[in-house]
């Protein structure tokens, strides 16, 4: 029932609320702690780990002490600049210039709207970092304040570090990933999104040519301004969700019927049929996809097959590649030979796993092999299923391997912005970082728009789903 409650319009406010509570929490701490602090306390706001210091945790207080002369030591030779370089990202640009005294021209060192941007962003993070940390110093201080109100012996550093792989194991255990996480994951994600809010594109490359900030104004391009980039987008974003669709529930039905197959009491061998769907799998996917692209090319083995069996002329070719409405179709059938046996693999798990006495209760009761498909055993698996069917979705919406590996994005157009047409809009990302020109805001762009259209379907549809709302109901 407290599921129930949660979902919908009124569980995504109440995680809104409570996620404001926390914050609100997190600063109340400060006002609370400085009214309720002592003198040595207070003065840790301002000299973090002196409480610590003064009351005999030597190596505790230095410990904070430091981390602050350094966090000061940064801002003084780096981080401030790069806070400052956020606000225009370079005035100086790079080129030639006369030197009078020399008389001759010379080049003139610019500065690095990029470099800028990273900076910028690193001294964000930094800060941030420092925050925690100077809460953690004073959330130190007050309780070693305490401690000794109570009478009580403070812990010595030994005792300290001997609590973190005890009690607070847990926190010894997460520190390095999360510091991974933070420095490869959440540092080049925030500057990536930054890009989207500039104008950085094969006109404006740093140091020759500066880009700035030009808020909204690629979303409205690409969204709303009827040129080329955003004639490309709309197709490309149609197709896209067309191609996720086919290929996910094709591949979903496939391979449950494939694993009905297999494992109906009549066939024999069942591991063996397993095995050799599973070698699509076993095999490199970019391997298998580069082989069936040369087999499909307009003079590739099939074709030549083709013509030496009559079935088309001499000279003919079916275009799977070249021709749109043949590339879409050779991708989504081709995608099938690649994706049903996962599905065929997850099934059979399911199916061997449904109460024997369902069926014999149904056959009792008359029902054919059609009624007991869609009355046990489909709604059994697609209870199981939905998260991964969800998943398998949204890997679909990016699903780079197939596409680009198999037709290249092609074929290609002039009605499209640096797109094929059987680009998904992960691949047209892609070429638009890495082509001739080099379009990075708008790639950007395209990146958090993916994002949004994929958080927001998969929220949605997972929390109206049976296996949110009725887990514990179904058996």
């Amino acid at each position: 029932m407290e599921k129930e409650k949660n979902n919908g319009p009124n569980g995504f406010f109440q995680s809104i609320a409570k996620i404001i509570k926390g914050i609100g929490r997190w600063f109340l701490f400060f006002g609370h702690t400085f009214v309720k602090g002592d003198i040595r306390t207070k003065l840790s706001f301002v000299i973090m780990g002196l409480s610590n210091l003064l009351r005999g945790q030597i190596i505790k207080g230095f410990l904070f002490l430091f981390v602050e002369v350094t966090y000061l030591y940064y801002m003084i030779t780096a981080g401030i600049t790069g806070l400052a370089g956020l606000r225009t990202l370079g005035t100086k640009t790079q080129g030639m210039v006369m030197n009078e005294a020399k008389g001759i021209f010379e080049l003139q060192q610019g500065d690095n709207s990029m470099l800028m941007l990273l900076s910028g962003v690193v001294a964000i993070f930094v800060t941030a970092l420092f925050l925690v940390a100077w809460r953690a110093s004073i959330k130190a201080a007050y309780e070693a304040q305490q401690v000794r109100e109570s009478g009580k012996k403070l812990p010595s550093f030994r005792e300290d570090i001997r609590t973190y792989f005890d009690a607070k194991l847990h926190r010894t255990l997460m520190a390095l990933p999360l510091v991974g996480i933070l420095l490869f994951t959440v540092l080049p994600l925030a500057f990536m999104i930054l890009i989207a809010f500039t104008n950085y594109d094969h006109d404006h490359q740093p140091p020759g040519n500066l880009f700035t900030w030009i808020g909204f104004g690629n979303f409205e391009t690409i969204l709303f301004s009827g040129e080329t980039i955003s004639k490309t987008f709309w197709p490309v974003l149609g197709w896209t969700i067309i191609w996720a669709i086919f290929a996910t529930f094709l591949n979903y039905i496939g391979g449950i019927l494939l694993a009905l197959l297999i494992n109906r009491k009549g066939t024999r061998l069942k591991g063996l049929w397993r095995t050799i769907f599973v070698l699509s799998i076993a095999i490199p996917q970019f391997v298998s996809l580069l082989v069936v692209r040369t087999m499909l090319n307009d003079n590739g083995i099939l074709n030549v097959l083709l013509r030496e069996l009559g079935f088309i002329g001499p000279k003919d070719y079916l275009p799977f590649l070249s021709d749109p409405t043949w590339a879409r179709v050779s991708v989504i059938i081709v995608n099938l030979w690649v994706g049903i046996p996962f599905t065929m693999l997850i099934t059979s798990g399911i199916l061997m796993n449904i109460p024997a006495d369902l069926y014999e209760s149904a056959r009792v009761d008359g029902a054919n092999a059609v009624v007991t498909f869609f009355r046990i055993t489909m709604p059994y698996v697609l209870f199981v299923t939905t998260p991964y069917l969800i998943t398998q979705f949204i890997g679909n919406l990016n699903n780079f391997n197939v596409i680009y590996f198999l037709t290249g994005g092609g074929p290609n157009t002039l009605d499209y912005y640096q797109a094929g047409k059987t680009d998904l809009l992960v691949t047209w990302l892609y070429k638009l970082t890495t082509g001739t020109m080099k379009d990075y805001s708008y790639a950007s762009t395209i990146g958090i728009l993916v994002f949004i259209i994929s958080a927001t379907f998969s929220l949605i549809t997972y929390r109206n789903t049976t296996s949110y709302k009725k887990e514990e109901d179904f058996q």
